[in-house]
């Protein structure tokens, strides 16, 4: 057996192949290892099967880390699970936006709050089992982060909010594997997971049935509204906005005689707006609440690639700083249109597979050329 003659290191183990298998290989290098699951959501509610905050999630992770003979702690996170990411959830919804309650967990819970955990028990990292690199910039001597060298498991972008003090306390185990060479390491090490899906809904959300669960947590009821087009005429009723985002076609619930598409949502109106296809393009997003990394700040328009959600390509884009272009954070100018830019959701800037920085989708052009405040909270 190896003796432990790196830092400690407190890993975040969902009970996954992939947390497992960043637990196996930090003890493997020497690390002092310890296992902690969070606990983010109700244990004696409805529960998403394979959910990484399920009761079966933490089951599989005690049982691995006893397999690796590292400690293992449940941590309650659950007020402050609600607080930072269901409330957020909730709320973003009825102002009109499509939030990922994926990065608000990384950004508030994974990546702040079990850092500050990991602190108090003596740990100088922690680690998770995502895809992507941390580095160094020896003459800014900033971390930077980098894509994983599996590009079809990337994942930063949902780590694009993270700071300089984070990413200098973080190790990404995985970040030169790929997703089928861990699973094949997990079955050799006889973890038991090797084999186990992965879970592709929201972990607090049972069947996917996101509607149901605003309708029960919201404090203002989800009131019927109008369909309008681009000029404002009534062209329907609707039950909500919350079942609407912006690129939807199914599911309206009303039939217009030619394919009509979701381009905006009003919350002050409660009107969802109507366009056709071409409609949904825009080559100009604006974003807030930045978080810059292989920069310290955005001080002149810079040529990057842009990806408005987590499995699109990209596209080229320039970001250009909110005093030259909106008066938000950054204005982005793709080189092309780009469908479907969906506010609350992210957009994230890289250079070759740096990530420059990113921030969140607030507006389009279509919200100010209909002579309101915005489509969304501006």
């Amino acid at each position: 057996m190896t003796l432990a003659t790196k830092p400690k290191v407190v890993v975040g183990m969902s009970g996954g192949v992939d947390s497992s298998m960043a637990a196996a290989l930090l003890k493997e290098e020497g690390y002092e290892v310890i296992g902690v699951t969070l606990q983010i959501w109700d244990p004696t509610g409805p529960e998403v099967e394979g959910g990484c905050c399920s009761n079966s999630a933490i089951d599989d992770a005690r049982r691995v880390a006893f397999i690796l003979g590292i400690p293992h702690y449940v941590m309650n996170f659950r007020s402050y699970f609600k607080e930072t990411v269901v409330d957020y959830f909730t709320q973003s919804y009825l102002y009109g936006e499509t939030p990922n309650p994926c990065l608000a967990c990384n950004r508030h819970v994974k990546f702040g709050e079990m850092l500050r955990k990991a602190r108090g028990l003596g740990a100088e990292f922690i680690a998770t089992g995502h895809y992507a690199q941390v580095l160094r910039d020896p003459s800014s001597e900033r971390f930077l982060l980098s894509r994983s060298a599996d590009q079809r498991k990337d994942q930063t972008y949902a780590l694009y909010m993270l700071t300089q003090d984070q990413l200098k306390h973080t190790l990404f185990p995985l970040a030169e594997y790929k997703k089928e060479h861990i699973r094949e390491m997990a079955r050799e090490r006889g973890l038991g997971v090797g084999d186990k899906p992965e879970s592709q809904e929201i972990c607090f959300i049972p069947d996917d049935d996101y509607a149901s669960f605003l309708k029960e947590r919201s404090e203002v009821p989800i009131k019927p509204g109008d369909f309008v087009d681009l000029a404002g005429k009534k062209l329907g009723r609707h039950e909500g906005i919350i079942h609407f985002t912006v690129g939807q076609r199914k599911g309206l619930g009303v039939t217009f005689g030619k394919p009509m598409f979701v381009v905006g949502l009003n919350p002050e109106r409660n009107e969802v707006v109507l366009g056709e296809d071409k409609d949904v393009f825009t080559d100009t997003l604006w974003a807030e609440d930045l978080n810059w990394i292989s920069i310290p700040e955005l001080t002149e328009p810079i040529k990057v690639h842009a990806k408005i959600r987590y499995n699109s390509s990209g596209a080229t884009a320039t970001i250009i700083p909110g005093e030259i272009g909106s008066g938000y954070g950054v204005m982005v100018q793709f080189d092309e249109p780009q469908r479907a830019v969906t506010p609350g959701q992210a957009v994230v800037f890289y250079q070759g597979n740096l990530v420059v920085g990113g921030g969140k989708i607030i507006s389009d052009p279509r919200g100010r050329d209909r002579g309101s405040k915005s489509v969304v909270r501006g």
